[in-house]
């Protein structure tokens, strides 16, 4: 079955696994945002922390437009 909540993604190319696009797809019905990213890894708030906190305002920002 397929989830239907809002689901939001950032993909990190050192992250331990990295599930595909087709695969969230396959499992999520309302995958409201995803970005893959050049660089960082498990740890990309604190690698990172200004593409981690893009992607969070662009996630919730499609939220509150529905």
């Amino acid at each position: 079955p397929k989830l239907d909540l809002p689901v939001a993604a950032s993909i990190f190319p050192r992250e331990i696994y990295r599930a595909p696009k087709s695969w969230a797809e396959q499992k999520y019905s309302n995958l409201i945002y995803w970005k893959e990213h050049e660089k960082g890894g498990h740890f990309a708030a604190f690698q990172h922390p200004e593409l981690f906190t893009d992607d969070l305002r662009a996630a919730f920002r499609t939220i509150r437009r529905t």
